[in-house]
């Protein structure tokens, strides 16, 4: 049997701690967007990114931009904003300069979706956190994230 190093073995720790707190702030904050919205995680922050798009120079986010910004592959992400569409949330058209690319910008009813859930989202994300805040193993995770000032 090898020895393990306490540095790998701390670095895996903090990352299942992180994990889990990641999981649980998710599973609390589906479960009040399903309930009150019928809206998942992923839709609801697809809208929040696409929501902030503008007409002017570097406005419009290429389905690349907006995978990385929900975090799913390209090919989810298509499926994603195809379910949205289907729904009027969302809507595509041809960039008017370069006819191969497609834009994905929100309706009214999909704007409008976004700020009724958006107190939802916040209050969730408030009520995960102050949970995992009383998680010994968590709380330092919690302090991080609450310090953190990362622009929109």
């Amino acid at each position: 049997m090898t020895a393990t190093d306490p540095a790998l073995t701390a670095l895996a720790q903090g990352w299942c701690a992180l994990s889990l707190l990641h999981g649980r702030i998710e599973a609390h904050i589906e479960r009040a967007l399903q309930a009150k919205h019928d809206l998942s995680v992923r839709e609801y922050s697809l809208l929040d990114v696409l929501s902030r798009q503008h007409d002017g120079e570097g406005g419009h986010l290429q389905m690349k931009q907006v995978a990385d910004a929900v975090v799913l592959s390209q090919s989810a992400t298509t499926r994603l904003v195809t379910r949205l569409e289907d729904r009027g949330l969302l809507e595509r058209y041809l960039c008017p300069t370069d006819r191969r690319g497609i834009y994905t910008n929100v309706t009214e009813s999909g704007l409008l979706l976004l700020e009724e859930a958006r107190p939802t989202n916040d209050t969730a994300l408030r009520e995960a956190l102050d949970e995992a805040a009383r998680n010994p193993e968590l709380a330092p995770l919690v302090r991080a994230v609450e310090s953190l000032h990362v622009p929109a």
